[in-house]
C-alpha cells in the first residue's frame, strides 16, 4: 500500500462500512422472513426498507464527504463506486422481500434458502472489508473468497431454476424465479464490490 504523508478524511469508510452492515442486516430479515407468516411479511418488508433507505442515506453522506474534503482515503471514483454498488445491493434485498409479500410466497424451496445462505456470507466478509479499507494489504484473501461465494452462487441459482421449473406450473415457476433472480443479482451486486475492491488493491500496490 502507498505511504500517505497526510491525515485523511475517514466518514467516507465509516459510510461504506455502515452501508455494507444494512446489507447484511437486510439478509438476517429476508432470512426471518424466507420462514414467516404470511402475517409478518408486511413488517418484516418495512424492515428491508429501513435498511435501503438508510444505505441511501450513508451513500448521500459518503458523496457529501467527498465533495467537501481536501484529502479523501481513496479515489472519489473508487469511493463512489463502490458506494453505489452497496446501495444497489440493499436495493436488491428489499426487491426480493417484496417479491415474497406481493406473491406470497410462504413455501420457500430449500434451494433458495441456501442462494441466501450464501449471500448472507458474502454479505459479512463484505462488511469486514468495508472496516479495512484503510488497510488494502490484508484484503486480498477477502477478494478471492467472495469471487469463490460467487461462482458458488450462480451454481446454486441454475439449480434453483432447473428445479423450480421441473416441479411447478408456469405461473408458480414464475413467482419462485423472480425471488431466486433477485437473490441471484444481490450475490453478483457483492462480487462486483469485491472486484472492484481488487482493482484498487492493484492500483495502490
Amino acid at each position: 500500500m502507498k505511504l500517505r504523508l497526510f491525515p485523511q478524511e475517514t466518514a467516507g469508510l465509516q459510510a461504506l462500512a455502515s452501508m455494507a452492515e444494512h446489507i447484511s442486516a437486510g439478509t438476517q430479515t429476508l432470512a426471518e422472513l424466507l420462514g414467516a407468516a404470511r402475517s409478518d411479511f408486511v413488517s418484516l418488508v418495512e424492515s428491508l426498507r429501513q435498511e435501503e433507505a438508510a444505505s441511501t442515506a450513508n451513500f448521500a453522506t459518503l458523496l457529501t464527504g467527498m465533495r467537501t474534503s481536501f484529502i479523501n482515503p481513496l479515489p472519489r471514483e473508487d469511493l463512489y463506486a463502490l458506494g453505489q454498488l452497496l446501495n444497489e445491493c440493499s436495493e436488491k434485498l428489499t426487491g426480493a422481500g417484496e417479491t415474497i409479500e406481493l406473491y406470497t410466497l410462504d413455501r420457500i424451496p430449500a434451494r433458495v434458502s441456501d442462494q441466501l445462505e450464501i449471500l448472507s456470507r458474502q454479505a459479512e466478509l463484505t462488511v469486514t472489508a468495508m472496516k479495512s479499507l484503510d488497510d488494502l494489504d490484508g484484503l486480498e484473501d477477502y477478494w478471492l473468497e467472495i469471487l469463490r461465494l460467487a461462482k458458488r452462487a450462480d451454481h446454486t441459482h441454475r439449480v434453483v431454476v432447473a428445479e423450480l421449473l421441473d416441479a411447478h406450473s408456469a405461473t408458480t415457476f414464475a413467482k419462485y424465479r423472480s425471488l431466486a433472480d433477485h437473490l441471484a443479482s444481490a450475490s453478483r451486486q457483492m462480487r462486483s464490490v469485491a472486484t472492484h475492491v481488487g482493482s484498487i488493491i492493484v492500483k495502490e500496490s
